[in-house]
């Protein structure tokens, strides 16, 4: 046997001291020396490595080494690598020598190594193994291929000068020569192996396991005595070593559950529709749902503003697959259907992906789909949403939307997808589908088969492709299995598309109905690449595998749904050949087809060899266990069975492929290799090619474990399976998407430890961070050497080297990443860098989804009765061999733990949780002829035995079973403590919960404990004789999992599952010593699984013991129970059981709120118990729950033992019973507090008491517009006296300059300044909401500010700057940001640029998009509310359900410290000994309270009435009061504007529950419910925020900014410093004002109603109040005068919005002087206006109409004109009759009466929809005048000529002229200057009127000069006009050209002027020629005579 030995001497002139350790690498298998301790200079390893090798030593092959220094906490960090070709070796076969390292930057170090190397050729035999033909033959040990490994090194060529191109001897394409088993030819006895097979890796093996522990990925060993680590999950996970795979706690399948969705669409409005004059509607349509808007007519910009909602009830992908389809269709009606305008289609998918789950104000293209060459047919400005049960969306604020009527800067589209999108043709390819189930029964193919006389395939399939809402299908193969269809479907769609998946079917054709065969999504993100050097969608040609149902066919099929696509396939179905391509069309060119119909076409066969080369392959697997067995099926015998594609499916797998290609396959690999192996002693070839599959296991009926489960007797005996298949070989995809897989697992694993880290608060999570980062970049190097290799294989397809390409990109450029970021990795920036870590981890895991398929999954299914009942699912890559490490799959060749689940629906809820059974199975998978390896993983000490049908040469067959002949004894000892926040089960709201263990074939289970959803069940379960088969060392490294399943126990009936954990035990073998750090174990907490939702968690520890000679008797010994009453339970011991102090927990008991009844009994007279870890106090009993809710005994205390550790801790139980006669108690609710942590008192630092750090307290005043009057001066440090004195910025007084100039510049100034008596509280609301807009745009850029200087620092990084003067820079800025963020929140936005400043200086309050509540911690500073619940928890997504189950809410708070405490605190004045630490509490006694609701108005209500509307009104409860707004519903609106506030009086604490809620009313019936939103007052009133009435920004005693409190600032302030003991406030002069030892300062002035100035001290204190949080120790945020948005919710759509509510609640204590009266915010009455349109004259008006007489080309001109809106008011023109030049004069006038709101900028039209309404309707549309320029025509319709529509705020200037005026105007709107005519008042001058040609251009289609005059409804009675040339003030006739009379009125005229005008020239030539006639006519006739006289001489 050919091999190489690499003898590892010594490393020396190492740095420093520490331990080391070394990598040799060949060929890619590498081997980890062991760990050198301890050395300083020199490291000794003196170690020998091997490598068997089955092909020649090539020159050109390299040997890498890399020393480490060892760290048993993080990644090794590497010292350096040598480098060596192998040259020499290869000639001389021997070399010794010694050289220095090279670093990762190639430079070279002091460090060397010294190495021997030997090669040993096969001696004689060099000729024979230089043909190259078994490059890829397995070799006995390793199987390494030369070829497999070819550019694995030449990669990593450190600088070592060597060309990577290696010349391999013979080309490439004979390596794949099919040599099957030329090494079995060299028999080596099986057992031998297994011992040779644990030699080789004895001291790699080992040091791999324990020295290095687990690559040091385990967290810090060396724990302090009472550390803890959340292990759940990857506890079981981390400690992995080689032989076990990881298990997978998720049961139940997540996908396929139906959810609830909403998706709501906002129709704003339609522009540049194209078209003339058209009436369009817009149909919204999602999946089958349509909706239309109304129809607007005779315009092609049509302002809608309606509002859409679908509701959905369906699975997640279903829901994100439907198409939201917008089109626009004109002029639909009853009769017809209307005509199609363009559409536009993007999926739900799409929108749910964007941020926030929306689009908002955006323009959706339309575009034709029945002509592509047109291009842009129109925009539509739209907002989608799509909701999700608990997704919460933002709206923006909806106040006026001014900005973005830019288009292009704002289409509907996601990020990064180019504006204009170009259409494309998809091309999918589908060629041929094999291996289909039967879709018949039996009996109607005998029937069949008696009337037609041959049996046939019974199905007839066909394959149908949806796109895009687009469907296409194939022609229908009849009755085959194997059919062939050679089509293609051709989909057009505009690119890059906005539908993400493409969905591919095969479907049955059936007379009845068609049923689905199987279904597979192609996700088009998978298969294309968007970047710069990215590639359009390509796949294929590739097989796609296709999963669903069982292949049994039934006629009711169960779970037909699976073969939709919904929910995880269970079992194969097909295969299908397809290839997808996308070319881009060029739409100019004139052949193509212009519609977007789909098109089937047939296409020419693709070769066999094109999808890869067949291989053969082979499948082992063996069961080593099987256990848990559910007890429904244990009576009968059990086999199991394993599938891959359709072999090994014995009992439905009806199509194997045909026999004859197998056949022949064989028969030619046969006769190579009898030529081959002559000399062999039997022919095993022909035994191999008809090696027989043996799928499924013997039956065997199982025994009983206990009462749930039972288990098969394997015992020593284990059953296998082995399958053989033939598959294209495409290993190389699934290599590729493994060395991914195995990257995000590591990093996923690294993650989460460091999230643990930070959660449990241990030190140094960022050196874990670097640790993980330094692993990402690592394994992305690594990947790139790796993944370039069989690059031209056969079967390669376009994407499988572009997403190479891609991957290599992507992978390089994450690890260059990871790197940057591990050196920012610092304290501070954890968290950041964890974020961007995950980020990663999330595009790992979708670049190593492989799209194109090779080989299918593997299933295993559990049957009896020939019946399967349930199975497993494992993908093939995860089992895939490859010789070199990185590729193989995750748990090929180990033992994994694996669940079985019930199919298809049944898996859901309950019966998705329970396990069916638990294997224990080891798989491998990869090809024949690297078979040789597959037993490899498997626990050592087993033999084998073969079937014994076989004939002689049995050694080459798979055994069908292991007999383990070495067994371990061990004892289990589970300690378990206790568990937390378990699921409630019972109806009590409680459970009573004992957990069972299982190991093995064992199972025990704890005490039940009664009534408790925290169970500390104390308890030691000690499990004797437990048998494990396998060598010792290798179960100590990879002992089973232990699975812990927790169980509420009913009194009848069997118990219910509450969830479910693993466990990996700590194993002590017999030779080692029971002590630390290893032993005695930590209490660990572990999450507790109940199908995908957390039910709890478990803290509980486990050990292992391994029972040697001396039995039981040298095992740790064991305390008896200690405890009597408990029986014979043992205890948890106490090394194991935490160390604990004595605490004192006070409870602070407040009252109870909202009790609903028991047992229809009302609740009388409660009592709260509170419990914790078995001590516990009880409250005062409320004497009549009626009349007083509160305690009367406020404060009681408990002493309690609690573990010091507080993670610890066991949670604190508050339960209310409620005390019946006779001594009864009845359980109200309760309510588990499962983290004190919160509650843990630390006494304040004496020294910090009038600290102020002089950070916190610079305020930046100048920002600040609010107080921008006052000169304020800001104290910057509380130490210092110093003051600084902030004037007006110098940015203001800029401002005021260049408004000064403006003034000069533009002679009249525009008025800017607002007079203070038309300011109202609406003004100060606007002027807010823009401050808001403001805010959250400033800080959407600082956040994009952040990111790029994250960028920066990465850049920095690159560049050497130290990293942490940028940090530092960074930190700064970054709490600057956080301090402008504050400040911004406080609504007085930094950045309020100069459109604000420039506005009148209204006061402004603050408007919070959100409630109030969470802004201020929902007000819980000190009275905490806790949910009391009762009833079982609902298992739907987590909290949907718990809504339902509060049974009311217990206020009060905890308060915990240790004992003893420090005298200070209680010594403090003042202090109150039975208050103990919740000292200055106010009293609970009752108190009546007038509480004020003022309601602005509701946004975006979801509809109620069947026109999609709803007439709303408000309704108002508090206790028994209740105030219905019935009479004032707003009719048809779905953003009402209510403006109303409303008194009510209440007493706390009985009625302190506000309900604001909207109803809808109806006409008949009772009205319904839209939403409502529920605000808890109490605490509000009492919280020290002072929420009672919000302190606003200024003080005035009248106008719309009066003060409201009935304190004022300076009472205010003066209490505030008596109750918080502050010194102050006192009052200096010079407007001063000291409060502790600050200074503030303000204006003291104030003006009353008259005018008079007086003085004040108002203005200092509320300054001060403004800035009470920078106060020492009592300072906090006072709610500021606001305006809070609440959600509206329904208590039938649970978590889904309803729409919003804008209010606010002022409370004023009745025992205090009456507040004045409520503000008026009564929405503003629209000003009526009058719009007085003069239209002069038009020019240059296109001429339509051709003469009848003289042909001649003119127009009848005139001009309609409408506001938006109000079309059915429109007015004309009288008609400028044949105008031949285009110009038109008419001198008439146009009066249009409006009514408008200023502030929103919407004109406000109330009417009836339609005449059967109850009553009007009231629109609010933009201000929009429309000209339009017509024909008139006698018989037929007037012919349109052109448009202008003029936004009246916003409009381009008239030209002066006509010649001045163009096209320009319009196009270039956005640049010119625009004017407002509410500003102007009145303009004249030329527009120009446009229409569009056939190409869509703008065309200049005439010119119109205007004049507008706004006036108010007063000045135009005062001054009426009158319509046309009317009076009052008639306009003059227009001067018109005569020829406008007809000429029946003037024919002379008329003909002359025709005549004449026409042929004038004509006529004038012909005058000229006839007058040349006639004298020459005259010459001729009197020049004889002439002539005759000259002549005669007369």
């Amino acid at each position: 046997m050919m091999s190489l030995m690499v003898h590892l001497k010594t490393v020396a002139h190492l740095r420093g001291k520490g331990d080391r350790v070394a990598k040799v690498a060949f060929r890619g298998l590498s081997f980890y020396s062991r760990v050198a301790e301890n050395c300083e200079d020199v490291a000794h390893f003196n170690e020998m490595f091997r490598w068997p090798i089955a092909s020649r030593l090539d020159g050109n092959e390299m040997l890498e080494i890399q020393v480490y220094n060892y760290s048993k906490v993080f990644s090794n960090r590497l010292v350096g690598t040598f480098c060596m070709v192998l040259q020499k070796v290869a000639e001389e076969g021997h070399l010794e020598l010694t050289d220095t390292l090279i670093d990762d930057n190639n430079t070279s170090i002091k460090t060397t190594v010294t190495i021997e190397i030997r090669y040993q050729p096969m001696d004689g035999t060099v000729g024979v193994w230089s043909d190259g033909e078994f490059l890829d033959v397995p070799d006995d040990r390793d199987g390494m291929f030369a070829f497999e490994t070819d550019s694995l090194l030449s990669g990593q060529s450190h600088g070592s000068g060597i060309s990577p191109a290696r010349s391999l001897q013979g080309s490439i394409p004979t390596f794949r020569k099919a040599g099957k088993g030329v090494f079995s030819a060299m028999k080596l006895g099986k057992i031998k192996i297994s011992k040779d097979d644990h030699k080789k890796g004895d001291e790699p093996a080992i040091l791999d396991m324990e020295d290095l522990d687990r690559k040091a990925i385990r967290l810090a060993g060396t724990m302090e005595p009472d550390t803890i680590s959340l292990a759940s999950v990857t506890a079981v996970t981390t400690n992995v070593s080689n032989k076990r795979s990881k298990p997978d706690i998720k049961m139940e399948p997540s996908s396929g559950r139906p959810v609830d969705y909403q998706i709501s669409i906002t129709v704003i409005e339609a522009r540049q529709l194209l078209g003339l004059n058209m009436d369009p509607v817009v149909c919204v349509e999602i999946g089958d749902d349509k909706k239309y808007t109304s129809m607007k007519e005779s315009t092609n910009c049509p302002y809608y503003n309606e509002y859409f909602v679908f509701d959905f009830h369906v699975p997640p992908h279903v829901m994100f697959d439907k198409i939201i389809k917008l089109s626009v269709i004109h002029s639909k009606n009853l009769l017809r259907s209307g005509t199609l305008v363009g559409t536009f289609k993007m999926d739900v998918g799409t929108v749910y992906s964007q941020t926030e789950h929306q689009f908002y104000h955006k323009w959706a293209m339309l575009s034709d789909p029945d002509d592509i060459t047109v291009g842009c047919k129109g925009y539509i400005k739209c907002d989608i949403a799509v909701v999700g049960k608990g997704d919460n969306i933002k709206t923006p604020h909806k106040a006026n939307e001014t900005d973005e009527d830019e288009i292009e800067g704002n289409l509907l589209l996601p990020e990064g997808i180019p504006a204009e999108r170009q259409w494309a043709r998809f091309y999918v390819k589908i060629y041929r589908a094999e291996g289909l189930p039967k879709m018949n029964t039996t009996i109607m193919a005998n029937v069949k088969k008696a009337f037609i006389g041959e049996n046939r395939d019974l199905v007839d399939p066909y394959v149908q492709v949806q796109f895009a809402g687009q469907k296409g299908k194939t022609s229908v193969q009849k009755s085959s299995y194997e059919p062939i269809w050679n089509e293609q479907v051709i989909f057009t769609e505009l690119f890059p598309p906005l539908c993400k998946r493409l969905k591919v079917q095969i479907r049955d054709s059936d007379k009845v109905n068609d049923v689905a065969i199987g279904t597979h999504f192609i996700d088009l993100r998978k298969i294309s690449n968007e970047g710069d050097k990215g590639f359009l969608p390509t796949l294929g040609p590739a097989w796609v595998n296709m999963y669903g149902s069982t292949r049994q066919y039934t006629l009711m099929d169960e779970h037909q749904d699976l073969n939709e696509g919904l929910g995880e396939g269970v079992s194969f179905r097909a295969r299908l050949l397809l290839s997808i391509a996308v070319e881009i069309l060029d739409t100019t060119s004139p052949e193509i087809l212009s519609s977007t119909e789909v098109q089937v076409e047939t296409i020419s066969n693709i070769s066999e060899s094109a999808t890869g080369k067949m291989e053969e392959f082979f499948l082992f697997g063996s069961f080593l266990e099987a256990t848990m067995i559910d007890r429904k099926i244990g009576d009968k015998a059990i086999s199991f069975e394993i599938t891959i594609g359709n072999y090994g499916n014995q009992i439905d797998g009806v199509s194997k492929p045909s026999s004859t290609k197998k056949k022949k396959k064989d028969s030619e690999s046969e006769q190579e290799e009898n030529e081959l192996i002559q000399n062999s002693s039997e022919d095993e070839a022909d035994e191999d090619g008809d090696l027989v599959s043996v799928s499924s296991t013997p039956l065997m009926k199982p025994f009983i474990t206990d009462r749930n489960y039972f288990h098969l007797p394997y015992f020593e005996k284990k059953p296998c399976v082995y399958i053989k298949s033939w598959w294209q070989d495409q290993r190389r995809r699934l290599y590729n998407s493994n060395m991914m897989d195995k990257i995000a697992d590591k990093l996923e694993e690294g993650l989460n430890d460091v999230q643990e880290i930070m959660k449990t608060e241990k030190a140094f999570p960022e050196r874990r961070l670097r640790g993980v980062l330094e692993e990402l970049s690592v394994g992305c190097s690594r990947f790139v050497t790796l993944a370039n290799k069989d690059v031209n294989q056969a079967g390669r397809t376009k994407l499988d080297r572009e997403r190479l390409k891609s991957c290599m990109r992507e992978m390089d450029s994450m690890g260059q990443q990871a790197k940057q970021i591990r050196t920012q990795v610092k304290k501070n920036t954890v968290r950041d860098k964890l974020k961007l870590a995950q980020h990663f981890l999330q595009k790992l895991r979708f670049l190593a989804d492989e799209p194109q398929h090779s080989i299918p999954d593997v299933f295993i299914w559990m049957m009896t009765n020939n019946k399967r009942i349930a199975y497993a699912r494992i993908p093939s890559k995860d089992i895939l061999y490859s010789i070199v490490d990185e590729e193989t799959g995750k748990d090929c060749g180990k033992v994994k733990a694996v669940f079985l689940k019930l199919p298809g629906k049944k898996g859901f809820g309950p019966a998705g949780w329970t396990v069916q059974a638990k294997l224990e199975l080891y798989l491998w998978l990869g090809l024949n002829k690297q078979k040789k390896d597959f037993l490899s993983g498997l626990p050592n000490g087993f033999e084998e035995i073969k079937a014994t049908k076989m004939g002689p040469g049995l050694h080459t067959l798979p055994p069908v079973s292991l007999v383990y002949n070495m067994k371990q004894v061990f004892q289990l000892r589970a300690h378990m403590y206790q568990a937390r926040s378990l699921f409630a089960a019972d109806s009590s709201g409680l459970s009573d919960p004992f957990a069972r263990v299982f190991f093995s074939t064992h199972s025990q289970v704890t005490e039940v404990l009664s009534e408790t959803l925290c169970p500390t069940w104390d308890q030691l379960l000690v499990f004797d004789d437990v048998e494990l088969f396998g060598e010792a060392s290798e179960l100590r490294d990879d002992p089973p999992i232990i699975v812990v399943e927790i169980y509420d126990q009913d009194t009848v009936g069997k118990a219910e599952f509450i969830g479910r954990t693993f466990a990996k035990p700590t194993i002590k073998m017999c030779d080692e010593h029971y002590g630390p750090p290893r032993f005695p174990p930590q209490l660990e907490y572990y999450q507790i699984y109940r199908g995908n939702c957390t039910a709890g968690e478990l803290l509980a520890a486990f050990e292992l013991l391994q029972v040697g000679q001396g039995g039981k008797a040298d095992l740790p010994p064991l305390e008896g129970p200690t405890d009597s009453e408990r029986g014979p339970i043992l205890p948890v011991p106490l090394g194991i059981r935490p160390v604990l102090s004595r605490y004192r927990i006070e409870v602070l008991f407040w009252g109870l709120r909202d009790l609903k009844r028991i047992n229809l009994a009302q609740v009388d007279r409660p009592r709260v118990d509170i419990e914790c870890a078995g001590r516990g106090v009880q409250s005062a009993l409320i004497q009549n729950y009626k009349k007083n809710p509160n305690f009367n005994t406020l404060v009681k205390w408990f002493e309690v033992d609690l573990p010091e550790n507080e993670l610890l801790h066991p949670p604190l139980n508050i339960r209310v019973v409620d005390c019946r006669a006779f001594g009864r108690f009845i359980l109200v609710g309760s309510h588990a507090v499962t983290s004190l942590r919160h509650f843990i008192y630390s006494a304040p630092d004496k020294n910090s008491n009038n600290w102020a750090s002089a950070g916190d307290i610079i305020v930046n005043v100048d920002t600040d517009p609010l107080i921008r009057k006052m000169d304020t001066v800001v104290k910057l440090d509380a130490m210092s006296d110093a003051v600084v004195k902030v004037d007006m910025t110098e940015e203001e007084s800029d401002k005021e300059k260049k408004k000064k100039k403006k003034k000069k510049k533009g002679g009249v100034e525009e008025e800017d300044e607002t007079d203070e008596r038309v300011l109202d509280w609406w003004s100060k609301y606007f002027a807010s909401i823009e401050t808001l807009k403001e805010t959250l745009r400033a800080q959407e850029a600082a956040q994009a500010e952040a990111e790029e200087r994250e960028d920066l620092e990465i850049a920095a990084e690159v560049t050497d700057i130290k990293p942490d003067d940028l940090l530092l820079k960074g930190s700064k800025t970054k709490s600057k940001d956080k301090k402008t963020l504050k400040d911004k929140k406080k609504g007085q936005a930094a950045d309020c640029s100069e459109k604000r400043r420039v506005k009148a200086k209204v006061d402004e309050l603050v408007v919070y998009n959100k409630e109030l509540e969470s802004e201020f911690g929902i007000f819980e500073d000190w009275l905490h509310t806790f949910n009391l619940y009762r009833g079982k928890a609902g298992d739907d997504d987590e909290q949907a359900m718990d809504d339902d189950r509060i049974v009311g809410r217990f206020k009060g708070s905890l308060c915990m410290y240790k004992l003893p405490l420090s005298e200070e605190i209680t010594r403090e004045a003042g202090f109150d000994p039975n208050m103990g630490m919740f000292q200055n509490i106010p009293h609970n006694d009752p108190i009546n309270v007038l509480v004020r609701v003022y309601v602005v108005r509701a946004t975006d209500l979801h509809p109620a009435d069947i026109n999609g509307k709803a007439d709303p009104y408000i309704v108002i409860k508090l206790g028994k009061s209740e105030i219905k707004d019935k009479e004032n519903y707003i009719s048809k609106q779905l953003n009402p504007v209510f403006g109303k506030s409303f008194d009510i009086e209440a007493t706390f604490p009985m009625e302190s529950m506000l309900t604001v809620s909207v109803y809808d009313w109806d006409l008949v019936g009772t009205d319904d419910l839209i939403g409502e939103t529920k605000i808890d007052l109490e605490n509000r009133f009492y919280s020290k925020y002072r929420a009672t009435c919000g302190i606003s920004s200024t003080y005035s005693l009248h106008g719309y900014n009066i003060w409201r409190d009935p304190m004022k600032p300076s009472q205010l302030l003066a209490k505030l410093c008596k109750d918080g003991k502050i010194d102050g406030p006192h009052y200096g002069p010079g407007g001063k004002v000291k409060v502790g030892n600050q200074f503030f300062h303000g204006p003291t002035e104030i003006e009353d109603e008259n005018g008079l100035k007086k003085q004040t001290e108002e203005h200092l204190a509320l300054t001060v109040l403004n800035h009470w949080e920078e106060i020492p120790r009592v300072g906090c945020k006072l709610v500021p005068e606001h305006v809070e948005t609440r959600p509206l919710l329904n208590p039938d759509k649970p978590g889904i919005e309803q729409g919003r509510i804008e209010m606010w609640v002022d409370m004023f204590p009745m025992d205090m002087p009456a507040p004045g009266p409520a503000i008026d915010i009564s929405p503003r009455k629209p000003k009526r206006y009058e719009l007085r349109v003069i239209i002069w004259n038009t020019d240059e008006v296109i001429l339509e109409d051709d003469d009848y007489f003289t042909g001649e080309k003119s127009s009848d001109i005139f001009v309609r004109g409408w506001l938006k809106g109000q079309q059915e008011d429109k007015q004309d023109t009288d008609v400028h009759y044949h105008s031949l030049t285009g110009e038109g004069n008419f001198n008439w006038r146009f009066v249009f009466p409006f009514d408008y709101l200023m502030a929103e900028e919407k004109i406000v039209i109330s009417k009836k929809e339609s005449m059967f309404s109850w009553d009007e309707t009231e629109y609010k549309i933009p201000p929009r005048l429309t000209l339009q320029v017509w024909d008139a025509d006698h018989f037929s319709a007037d012919d349109f000529l052109g448009a202008i529509e003029l936004d009246l705020n916003r409009f381009p200037r008239g030209a002066k002229t006509a010649k001045q005026c163009s096209l320009d105007m319009i196009r270039n709107e956005q640049e010119l200057p625009t004017i407002s005519i509410f500003k102007q008042k009145r303009v004249k001058g030329w527009w120009p009127f446009v229409a569009r040609d056939e190409n869509d251009e703008m065309e200049l289609t005439g010119k119109v000069e205007a004049e507008l005059h706004l006036v108010t409804a007063e000045e135009a009675e005062k001054n009426p006009v009158g319509l046309g040339r009317n009076e009052p003030d008639p306009l003059e006739k227009p001067n018109r050209p005569d020829t406008s009379l007809m000429w029946f009125l003037g024919p002379l005229k008329s003909i002359r002027y025709f005549i004449w005008h026409n042929y004038r020239w004509l006529i004038l030539k012909a005058l000229g020629l006839i007058l040349l006639l006639i004298m020459l006519g005259l010459f001729l006739y009197s020049i004889p005579g002439y002539l005759v006289k000259k002549m005669l001489g007369a």
